[in-house]
């Protein structure tokens, strides 16, 4: 077991094997089933590339063998920062039947996250493109070796070659056979009850927090959402969200579907035209999307000139879908709306397909779970009666017990019962649909990524010139919402938003986190108490915006 790692009680792990929960089985040991059960059916689609299951099966082994040879062992970790591509799938699958514990990272990480993440959990390898969207991840990934002393393996795709930078390509390709008399792949099957996966908060107090996901937990997590999703064996299912997030990865995500022995279909982007093909030519079933890829669809001229009769379900998750939004969904596009709260740490919230209209449009569902134990908590945190609004907190089979290496963060953010506050301010209705109704934490949700605003005040706060930053969400037809930056210059100062953005650039950072409008002024509205009013500013933005 990982140092750091908070497990279930032992009582509690007994209680949900003996439930039917958790399967002690390891989502390699899934693959395998499915594998064998599902040999010749595609199963990975892109582009002109089509991987039947019998395929992927070999490719992850492969790669594993090569992992194994090299001398990566269960329990070592590794940053996995890939776009959407099948070389993505093949890695996450090949970590996993050898218990090597993949870090799901995001394409606009960067030195800044992903040395900090690599140092924390002692990453002994990572996995990147070498060049996506123009950014040099080579040489990313070369600094943080430099910087993080655990590191000791660089994987690229489509950059082979360089020197100390190993191709994956070149892996994939190489037939391996696991140095050593009488082993297999089998030898080194992990423990169901270790971590598979490590998953990345959205991070509230500055830096992502990084959440172990188990085999048991996180197979139990995919059944049961892709169980309430509807999907099958005829299921093809279009990765459109990035496949790092658990959104996509497993709720209900390619693990549903692969478990089920469906079929997972990454396009070239989830702009409309390439949308709208991919579900004509291959038959898509199901989409998962965030709103501002469900607005855009809608908005598209091009909506009436694919044939889009085989789409049944687009299921909405990371941001709340506006009603009016959420209406328009089966008139244009044809198919079944669902609703999804989730998160990383666990829980997830799911519509059902044949509930009403107005609970889908209006609500984000009931827990998958039996064993889901949810209650909306005072500020106190004293649990608040049906209908009242308050921050929800959650436990169950899922549901982590503890950040990974964070023993102080984890006093604050779980109770002493096992409950986690996630900061989600929510109610349930007397029919136990649940309402998001906010964040209770400072916190950005641009299209479903979750952006700190503390922590770009502190970049902006390094910038010579500011002497004072507070950084607020400003409403967004299309992203929900984006970051808006006031800011209050030193005497004789003045900055433009590009010039602020290419100061923060220089740390480092993730674009995501770029102020996208800036407000100079004189001095921030206060509360009662002295502190500036977050309230205030969001108003005032809210104002400025309809003014135009």
């Amino acid at each position: 077991m990982l140092g750091g790692f908070v497990p279930w009680p032992r009582e509690l792990q007994q209680e949900y094997v003996e439930r039917g929960y958790w399967q002690e089985l390891t989502i390699g040991e899934m693959l395998d089933r499915s594998a064998d059960h599902f040999a010749n059916r595609e199963a990975l689609v892109h582009e002109d590339l089509r991987i039947t299951y019998a395929d992927l099966k070999g490719r992850a082994d492969r790669l594993a063998t090569h992992m194994l040879n090299m001398g990566l062992r269960a329990g070592d970790v590794v940053i996995v920062q890939l776009p959407n591509i099948p070389e993505f799938v093949f890695t996450y699958f090949a970590c996993v039947k050898i218990g090597v514990v993949p870090v799901m990272c995001l394409a606009q990480h960067r030195e800044h996250e992903i040395s900090y993440i690599a140092d924390l959990v002692k990453a002994k390898g990572y996995v990147f493109e070498g060049s996506f969207r123009k950014f040099d991840y080579v040489a990313l990934a070369k600094k943080v070796k430099q910087d993080v002393d655990s590191m000791q393996y660089l994987f690229a795709v489509g950059n082979g070659g360089q020197e100390g930078v190993i191709s994956v390509g070149d892996l994939l390709e190489e037939p391996a056979e696991i140095e050593g008399d009488g082993e297999d792949l089998a030898s080194f099957r992990p423990s169901p009850y270790e971590i598979a996966v490590f998953q990345l908060s959205g991070g509230t107090t500055g830096m992502p927090k990084v959440i172990p996901r188990t085999h048991n937990d996180y197979l139990y997590n995919s059944e049961l959402s892709g169980a309430i999703a509807g999907l099958n064996m005829y299921s093809v299912f279009l990765a459109t969200t990035p496949l790092p997030h658990n959104f996509a990865l497993a709720s209900p995500g390619i693990q549903a579907v692969f478990q089920r022995g469906g079929k997972i279909v990454i396009p070239e982007s989830h702009r409309p035209e390439h949308v709208f093909a991919v579900v004509e030519n291959e038959s898509v079933t199901y989409v998962p999307a965030v709103p501002p890829m469900i607005i855009n669809w809608l908005n598209s001229p091009d909506i009436d000139q694919y044939d889009l009769n085989s789409w049944e379900v687009i299921i909405n998750g990371g941001a709340k879908l506006t009603p009016e939004v959420a209406a328009r969904v089966e008139p244009l596009l044809g198919c079944r709306l669902q609703q999804i709260f989730g998160m990383a740490e666990g829980l997830l919230v799911m519509t059902e397909l044949d509930d009403l209209p107005e609970v889908i449009r209006e609500t984000v569902g009931t827990p998958i779970s039996p064993a889901d134990d949810v209650r909306i908590l005072n500020d106190d945190g004293s649990a608040l009666p049906v209908g009242e609004v308050g921050e929800m907190a959650c436990r169950g089979p899922y549901t982590i017990r503890g950040y990974f290496g964070a023993p102080e963060h984890n006093q604050k953010a779980f109770t002493e019962d096992g409950f986690f506050k996630s900061g989600d301010v929510m109610r349930i209705r007397p029919d136990g649909h649940m309402v998001v109704e906010g964040r209770k934490k400072d916190l950005i949700n641009r299209g479903g990524e979750k952006i700190n605003a503390e922590e770009v005040e502190d970049l902006i706060l390094a910038h010579p010139d500011v002497e004072n930053a507070a950084v607020v969400a400003m409403p967004d037809p299309v992203m929900g919402e984006r970051t808006c930056a006031y800011v209050i210059m030193k005497p004789e100062k003045e900055i433009s938003l590009q010039e602020l953005c290419e100061f923060m650039l220089g740390k480092n950072i993730a674009k995501l986190k770029l102020p996208e409008r800036l407000e100079i002024v004189g001095e921030f509205p206060l509360t009662n108490v002295g502190k500036v009013s977050k309230k205030e500013l969001r108003r005032d933005i809210e104002a400025r915006l309809d003014n135009g």
